[in-house]
């Protein structure tokens, strides 16, 4: 599942420090935007991570959208950046 994550912290010390969580998990398609293609468990284990650098009492915001296959093959992409990043399927026979 394709999640694109946006946030607005406006702290540089955790800004950095999400950054470097998403990097993790993702790939960073605008300054502060990443998009992530996760499964559930590693959405879960994103979640987990994230709860962890922000701090909603100081004005830090995470915008988290899951984008289902048939919105992935419609994203538009302009300009400079990277494609949509997909994971390969793969079968075992």
């Amino acid at each position: 599942m394709l999640y694109v994550i946006a946030y607005d912290i406006p702290d540089d010390a955790r800004r950095l420090k999400l950054a470097n969580v998403l990097e993790g998990f993702g790939q960073r398609v605008q300054r502060s935007v990443f998009e992530c293609d996760l499964t559930e468990r590693e959405y879960r284990a994103l979640i987990k991570k994230v709860e962890r650098v922000v701090n909603l009492n100081e004005g830090d915001s995470v915008r988290i959208y899951r984008l289902c296959g048939a919105c992935v093959a419609n994203v538009d992409v302009r300009g400079e950046g990277p494609p949509v990043e997909k994971s390969v399927d793969i079968y075992i026979v």
